[in-house]
């Protein structure tokens, strides 16, 4: 028996005949599976995609796959083993006894290919890899799903895809198909993202690229949505005439701890704001799609994209922590801002005059990432609490993934007194025993049933770094200053004063304590 059988999951009887929909097309979901992850043996693959495959294939996804008909082959320049490989990724799974069997039989279906990303061999090599195994399960000809994800600089895309069109591809026109995964960062400006998605675009049609931007697999982020258009009380009050503003924040406890060459080449606006928030932004401010249909969605958050006006210097502060340059690999002179605040004002109807704020950090106060709806004040204030804080509606993305609503009631006692308190999902206390899937399991289960609603689409990226190039440009050149601020702090002063310019009224004297169980 084949190790992948031997698993010990619940497992659901799958179904030869089950397809899934994607837009009009029915993508039939069966025949032999292969999962090819490039740049096996870097950080991103053992840290990310290895472990997100590892509890998809230990879990539920037997109810999209037969274990026995996937297979996972590595590629890297490294010379190595199937074995060596295998140690590599073990210490990133999880390590209970209970699993051990678990994660061995896991690892028996990784197989290595070593290989340069720009020469033939090693691509002819992986793909002789890759048809032994196809054969070997029987499959059909074009029956085949090939799936390359690719865990590796996107300087070397566009070779890595020549070169899997070239030699890697599932040739047959029977059925079956391949599709690419490439990670972020998307281009550093404008032009250099265009480049990249005409390279890429020459080579693969566009429902077969997947640009994977983790936060869209968040479960909060996922029920965004489901927030917004199923819910009969959020749709009136969800416009200009009732909310002042809306903050989405990133922030993080630490510095750069090592990583600060390659920081220094992106920055926070192009590591986190402009794919990771600006996403979040998307969801929160786009207009209800026609139907959930990935094309559907996408053509929404379009739209909020291109009705996005250009941004002003003065609603933008941007920082660098005190101690950044003492990285040997960051230059003296950097002026690279590991903090940013900008404001983003979206030409429509329905948010017309409302701020959104976007705000990253690292080596701050505290590690979250939230957005923050604050409504605007209750007219004629018979209780005379604004002084208290305005009505907000927090969905806390992480850590302890919470929604919760900050709302005035009645202080208890004799006395009429005015208190800010809570109505509060949190998700552990409400969901207890449920696991929470990591991102980047549920972006590549997506990817493999073929749903690209959570992907990023060619232009929408192109909409994406047209807001941001131009401040971009702006910070490459020197024209835009980075403000030190203590690590630890919550960053600039300057920033907080932007927020109270923007409207953004601060809460005194409440502060949400997630529930313990």
């Amino acid at each position: 028996m084949a190790a992948s059988a031997e698993w010990h999951c619940e497992k659901r009887p799958f179904n030869k005949n089950e397809s899934f929909t994607r837009d009009n097309e029915n993508v039939p979901e069966t025949g032999c599976l292969s999962i090819v992850v490039l740049g096996a043996s870097g950080d991103l693959a053992k840290k990310k995609t290895f472990p997100a495959l590892y509890n998809l294939l230990s879990t539920d996804i037997q109810g999209f796959l037969q274990l026995n008909d996937v297979h996972i082959f590595g590629y890297s320049r490294t010379k190595l083993s199937d074995d060596e490989l295998r140690d590599r990724i073990r210490g990133y799974l999880p390590q209970a006894k209970e699993v051990k069997d678990d994660v061995s039989n896991f690892l028996q279906l990784i197989k290595y290919v070593s290989g340069s990303y720009d020469a033939r061999e090693g691509f002819q090599e992986l793909d002789k890899a890759i048809s032994e195994h196809e054969l070997s399960k029987n499959s059909t000809e074009g029956s085949s799903r090939r799936l390359f994800y690719l865990a590796l600089p996107p300087s070397v895309y566009p070779q890595v895809c020549k070169m899997i069109k070239s030699h890697c591809m599932n040739r047959s026109d029977l059925g079956g198909w391949t599709r690419i995964v490439v990670e972020k960062p998307f281009g550093k400006d404008l032009a250099s993202a265009e480049e990249l998605s005409s390279q890429i675009g020459e080579l693969f049609d566009e429902p077969q690229i997947y640009r994977i931007d983790h936060y869209l697999g968040k479960e909060l982020v996922q029920n965004l949505l489901v927030l917004r258009f199923a819910n009969r009380f959020f749709l009136p009050l969800w416009n200009r005439d009732n909310i002042a503003n809306i903050q989405i924040v990133f922030r993080e406890d630490f510095g750069t701890e090592g990583r600060g060459g390659y920081f220094d080449q992106y920055g926070i606006i192009r590591d986190i704001i402009q794919n990771h928030l600006l996403q979040v932004l998307c969801l929160v401010a786009m207009e209800k799609p026609v139907s959930m249909k990935p094309e559907h969605v996408r053509d929404e958050k379009v739209k909020v994209l291109q009705s996005v006006v250009p941004i002003k210097d003065e609603e933008v502060v941007l920082g660098q922590y005190q101690g950044y340059k003492d990285d040997p690999t960051v230059p003296d002179n950097s002026n690279t801002p590991t903090f940013a605040t900008v404001i983003l004002r979206i030409h429509n109807e329905r948010w017309e005059g409302v701020p959104f704020i976007l705000k990253a950090g690292k080596a701050l106060n505290s590690r979250k990432a939230e957005i923050r709806v604050q409504f605007k004040d209750v007219p004629g204030d018979i209780f005379k609490c604004q002084k208290q804080g305005r009505n907000e509606f927090v969905i806390r993305l992480q850590p302890s993934e919470a929604i919760y609503m900050k709302l005035t009631v009645k202080q208890p006692g004799l006395e009429m007194s005015t208190v800010q308190s809570e109505l509060d999902l949190s998700y552990r206390q409400r969901y207890q025993g449920v696991v929470i899937p990591e991102a980047y399991e549920r972006l590549i289960l997506d990817t493999i049933k073929g749903d690209q609603q959570h992907f990023v689409r060619r232009d929408e990226l192109k909409a994406a770094w047209e807001i941001f190039t131009p401040l971009l440009h702006s910070i490459d050149k020197g024209e835009f200053k980075s403000l030190p601020y203590k690590p630890g702090s919550r960053g600039p002063a300057q920033a907080d004063q932007l927020l109270e310019r923007a409207g953004y009224v601060q809460t005194h004297g409440y502060i949400w304590i997630p529930p313990t169980l």
